[in-house]
């Protein structure tokens, strides 16, 4: 299975990338590319260069849909308490298995369940 590149919001511990990146993910880091972008800038990145994004912070769903700004392949919003990094990271790869259905949605991952909304089309 070919797996999409991610852009991982400066929120996400370096644990959770490292153990994304064992698992062969390529998942680039906000706060290795690009520390203190807003969050306008980082959802801008994602968009430019086609990369899901992984994040904990509910703002960029707030952008795409009210403020209407260009929506990466699919949000990644991680609803849940990002400990133990293990379980996060092996929840998150549950949800990967079905990645064509995530695709072009904004997609909220909590401890329980998995819901989506389609993004607007860019």
């Amino acid at each position: 299975m070919a797996w999409p590149d991610f852009l991982a919001n400066e929120n996400v511990p370096a644990p959770l990338l490292r153990l994304l990146r064992e698992q062969g993910l390529v998942v680039h880091a906000v706060g290795e590319l690009m520390p203190s972008a807003s969050d306008s800038t980082v959802l801008g990145y994602a968009h430019q260069h086609c990369l899901w994004l992984l994040t904990f912070d509910r703002d960029y769903g707030e952008l795409v849909f009210a403020g209407k700004a260009p929506a990466p392949p699919a949000i990644l919003y991680l609803r849940q308490d990002p400990f133990p990094m293990a379980q996060l990271a092996a929840t998150l790869l549950a949800a990967l298995k079905n990645m064509e259905v995530l695709r072009g949605h904004l997609v909220v991952i909590d401890g329980r369940r998995i819901r989506r909304r389609p993004l607007p089309a860019s």
